[in-house]
């Protein structure tokens, strides 16, 4: 088992960043591919942006591309989103997801999930 918590969500204004953390705990994280998913009222999941075991490889959903960056940091056990030049369309409930090995972007190859941080930006 792998639990993953969010932090980091909160009310900004467009324009405006925020960095969100998703702490891990349980098995070993660095044999994990990470993603950060986003799901918006009304609306289905959607990706956002993945990150490879060791961070060598990254990949982002076109929406966000040139805006957000994931990294990671293997001896603190914890994945980040980067979050600049938000738009009040990037409002949503923000998920990371952990799977073994090889990061993907449908979140249904995703075995572990956490509970969500909300992000609001206001126009």
């Amino acid at each position: 088992q792998v639990q993953l918590v969010e932090s980091g969500g909160g009310l900004v204004q467009a324009g405006g960043s925020l960095r969100l953390s998703c702490a891990a705990s349980g098995r070993t994280f660095s044999n994990y591919a990470m993603g950060w998913f986003r799901q918006a009222p009304g609306k289905e999941r959607e990706f956002v942006a993945a990150i490879s075991w060791n961070g060598g490889n990254t990949d982002y959903a076109v929406s966000v591309k040139g805006r957000f960056t994931v990294s990671r940091d293997n001896a603190k056990n914890t994945v980040y989103l980067q979050m600049n030049s938000l738009k009040p369309e990037d409002t949503a409930v923000y998920y990371c997801a952990a799977r073994l090995f090889a990061m993907a972007t449908r979140g249904g190859l995703y075995e572990y999930w956490g509970q969500g941080t909300q992000v609001t930006v206001s126009s």
